[in-house]
């Protein structure tokens, strides 16, 4: 029985819901601007995608200021026997921050369980589960939860997914000279790296049979899956490919799809040199000729854990609206991209599946295949 999507949104730097973000990430609009959350003058870059309204000062953590009112809005579609899956990397780190920095607060007021057990709270729900699997952790949540319900352990899941730009997470990517100064340019020829984000999201996932007894909005499916590692470095993807290759082709098999199947390839595309030319890579080796391919990372930023989620909300976004956003940032595409991606919308045919692929340290590769 298929996973049906019934409900999402999502808070980005482009806007608290995807209804006001859309139009930016449709056009490719950047939401890149200097960082005032705390001194970045030293490091590789002084841009992060920031959303608005957020108080580093306020008794709530960045990520919770970003969960309530989008959890406030959809928590009438969670079903309260719903399984919780919250997917985040670094989840409330500037708690930790205070605590070290400023000698403020309990640290342990950090620990991810506790930020699980506040998430629940807030959904509703009884029983819950944490996922954290790099960059690509809210893909994976999303692959659990549609895993759970095809083999009929679950009839319900709600996916959470949350990070914030901290100075923990900006300064560690700084250290790892992955940042580009002027903002991320992902597929570009003169990429030179990637710019931090934050976002939260939510989907709601329902048995199908379920979705349609009680006369629920049927958004899209999580139709196949697939999860692979490289198992190439610690940071640093496999230069050819692979790892995604092979997750991008176990999502096919579980979606009873082909290649010539797929309409648009929501793709992690984060402006590093190794990661975009990884990915191209990947796509060249899955499929005969160029899907059309685009990143909203030039647009909202590295969302971290949030980033699978967000893009998948995109990616059913693009299809319903018949037309792929433009790849923020890009003037000038890379050889390998060249034919793939476009610094404008572009129309999409009809009747067409989606592909959304994440990947991160550790070599996860997770890919989700998306239908109506």
């Amino acid at each position: 029985m298929k996973a049906v999507v019934v409900a999402f949104d999502a808070a980005t730097a482009c806007g608290a819901g995807l209804a006001e973000a859309w139009p930016a990430i449709r056009d490719g609009r950047r939401a890149f601007s200097e960082l005032t959350r705390f001194p970045a003058g030293h490091l590789a870059s002084r841009l992060a995608a920031t959303a608005a309204g957020l108080n580093p000062r306020a008794r709530d953590s960045l990520a919770m200021q970003l969960l309530r009112p989008l959890l406030a809005r959809l928590r009438p579609a969670i079903p309260a026997d719903a399984l919780l899956l919250l997917a985040t990397t670094a989840g409330e780190v500037d708690r930790l921050e205070r605590h070290v920095l400023l000698g403020q607060g309990d640290p342990e007021a950090s620990r991810p369980d506790r930020l699980l057990a506040r998430v629940k709270r807030l959904c509703g729900v009884r029983a819950g589960r944490l996922v954290s699997a790099a960059c690509a952790s809210s893909s994976t949540a999303l692959a659990l939860g549609a895993g759970l319900i095809e083999t009929g352990r679950r009839e319900a899941v709600v996916v959470v997914a949350c990070d914030a730009v901290t100075e923990f997470v900006h300064a560690g990517f700084s250290a790892l000279m992955a940042l580009d100064p002027d903002g991320a340019r992902p597929f570009d020829r003169d990429r030179r790296g990637l710019t931090v984000g934050e976002a939260a999201g939510v989907a709601v996932l329902l048995r199908e049979d379920r979705a349609a007894r009680e006369g629920r909005p049927r958004l899209g499916t999580v139709a196949g899956w697939g999860l692979a590692s490289d198992a190439n470095h610690m940071t640093g993807p496999s230069r050819d490919g692979d790892g995604l290759a092979c997750a991008i082709e176990a999502a096919l098999r579980r979606a009873s799809a082909g290649p010539e199947a797929v309409g648009s390839i929501c793709a992690h595309g984060t402006g590093t040199p190794y990661n975009d030319a990884m990915e191209m890579r990947a796509f060249g080796r899955v499929f005969a000729r160029p899907a059309p391919v685009y990143s909203v990372k030039g647009a909202i930023g590295h969302t971290m854990g949030a980033a699978g989620l967000v893009e998948a909300a995109v990616a059913l976004t693009a299809m319903k609206a018949g037309v792929a956003p433009a790849t923020a940032g890009l003037r000038t595409a890379a050889p390998e991209a060249a034919g793939w991606v476009a610094p404008e919308p572009v129309p999409l045919p009809p009747g067409r599946l989606a592909l959304s692929t994440n990947s991160g340290f550790g070599g996860v590769n997770a890919a989700l295949v998306l239908g109506p």
